[in-house]
């Protein structure tokens, strides 16, 4: 029995230049924490000749390439495995914004090195991970979810045009991380549109060339580089004015990225408390990030409006494996 953790994420800066429409014409770079909260893979080896896939549902098949479950058909096709069951299961459900889809993906395939006992590097499997939700399954997403989740810590990642990636930690005070931790604060605003069909809609616009995205993507790049700058030298509370510009951006760029729910959410917190937020990941609903000195104002507003708050540390660990029996 082998189980597996990979931990969730909030994103810090640079968010959607992690997407090749992106990156390959100008490069990438984004800035990305990962939190104690965590996605779980267990994996044996079954005494049937079936493959059992449980997670939301339960799934058992004697054809590998009849398993529903996309990610988990595709992994096991890549790697050949014979009859295993595979158990999912994860502290925040998927549809919230925390990159939930690239954690399961990491954990998985690094169950699946640790039941087949080979090494695999870092890198490589965050670029697997990458590699099938990308182009085998031609999901319209980025690298960052994978990425981070393989990693963990606060990192930051530069893409070149051919796709390569480059992480290296942010290099920030424990000062300034502590402070970060007890001054970010995350409320569930509830399930976000889908990330396919809101970064897709980013992709068509970037690959068709559209003047307003480009520029937009551009900015972000550039808010993303300042916001290391202003970790680095431990003003948390410039990040939280260029986290608040960076909102007012992602919003403009999509349709879907908020709606006047979360607009109003987002100027209560503003107004009592919160120097900066945004919606974490591609947008809709899910997690409302904010950085508050006074979190108990901010805390008492949002529940005054019915939200609920999901309380973090950052995960320094990255995909790891729990148990090996």
């Amino acid at each position: 029995m082998i189980i597996v953790r990979a931990p969730l994420r909030i994103s810090i800066g640079g968010g959607g230049s992690d997407l090749p429409s992106y990156y390959e014409r100008f490069g990438g770079f984004f800035i990305s924490a990962a939190i104690d909260r965590h996605v779980y893979i267990g994996i044996n080896k079954t005494f049937t000749n079936e493959y059992i896939i449980r997670y939301s549902s339960q799934e058992r098949v004697t054809d590998p390439g009849k398993i529903e479950h996309r990610i988990v058909r595709e992994a096991i096709k890549l790697h050949g495995l014979g009859p295993v069951e595979v158990v999912s299961l994860a502290d925040i459900p998927a549809g919230t914004g925390l990159g939930s889809s690239g954690s399961f993906t990491v954990a998985l395939l690094r169950a699946i090195y640790a039941h087949k006992r080979e090494p695999v590097t870092t890198s490589s499997l965050a670029e697997e991970a990458c590699h099938i939700e990308m182009n085998l399954l031609n999901e319209p997403v980025g690298k960052q979810d994978q990425y981070i989740a393989a990693f963990g810590g606060i990192t930051c990642f530069e893409i070149d045009k051919g796709g390569q990636v480059q992480a290296s930690p942010l290099a920030i005070t424990n000062q300034s991380l502590h402070d970060l931790e007890d001054h970010l604060i995350l409320f569930f605003t509830g399930y976000s549109r889908s990330a396919s069909v809101l970064l897709g809609d980013q992709q068509a616009k970037s690959q068709a060339g559209d003047d307003d995205m480009i520029k937009s993507l551009q900015f972000v790049v550039e808010l993303g580089r300042e916001i290391k700058k202003a970790l680095i030298a431990g003003d948390n509370r410039a990040f939280a004015g260029l986290m608040h510009q960076h909102w007012l951006r992602k919003r403009a760029r999509s349709a879907g990225m908020s709606n006047d729910r979360i607009n109003r959410w987002y100027d209560a917190a503003m107004a009592n408390g919160a120097l900066g937020g945004k919606l974490v990941g591609a947008g809709g609903g899910g997690f409302l990030m904010l950085y508050a000195e006074d979190t108990a104002g901010v805390r008492s507003t949002m529940a005054q409006h019915g939200l609920e708050e999901v309380r973090f540390k950052f995960d320094f660990d990255g995909a790891i494996v729990l148990v090996r029996d």
